[in-house]
């Protein structure tokens, strides 16, 4: 079954430019994933410090593969101080099909 979820975080004053950059390169190392089938993120139009990211993986396998890649730590460490919430707030999403 596909493992879909929701993340999303607000970043701080003044580093919304700074989360985009380093976003749009994590975007671009997960769409290369085997297992990932979609990493699309925004951010809010009316509030450009929100941002949110849609993901899909083929299956839980994929999932936890995703979640060992070797950049994700980084990037995580590296987004950490640049937005309010301690981490991403995940939701995961089950289809209603």
């Amino acid at each position: 079954m596909k493992k879909t979820l929701f993340a999303e975080f607000t970043a701080r004053k003044g580093a919304e430019d700074e989360v985009a950059g380093l976003l749009r390169e994590y975007t671009r190392k997960v769409r290369e994933e085997d297992g990932n089938l979609a990493f699309e993120a925004y951010t809010k139009a009316s509030d450009p410090r929100a941002f949110w990211i849609f993901e899909v993986y083929r299956d839980e396998d994929a999932f936890q593969a995703h979640l060992k890649a070797p950049y994700g730590a980084p990037f995580n460490t590296a987004l950490a101080p640049l937005i309010e919430e301690d981490a991403s707030v995940l939701t995961f999403l089950d289809p209603l099909g």
